[in-house]
């Protein structure tokens, strides 16, 4: 898995949306973390190394 853009924008939209569960790469651990807390608060966030994680988690 290849580091997205733009994960703050991200993580807004999907609170905005009443999303509060994502799937974000490994790679943007650091950039989730970075994250102001009132903006994390309330996610479960799984990191994927492989699309085979990505399944884990939908299935």
């Amino acid at each position: 898995m290849l580091p997205i853009g733009g994960v703050r924008e991200k993580v807004i939209a999907a609170r905005r949306q009443k999303i509060h569960e994502l799937i974000l790469p490994e790679p943007n651990r650091g950039s989730f973390e970075e994250l102001p807390e009132y903006l994390k608060e309330g996610m479960t966030v799984h990191f994927a190394k492989r699309f085979a994680d990505v399944a884990k988690v939908l299935f």
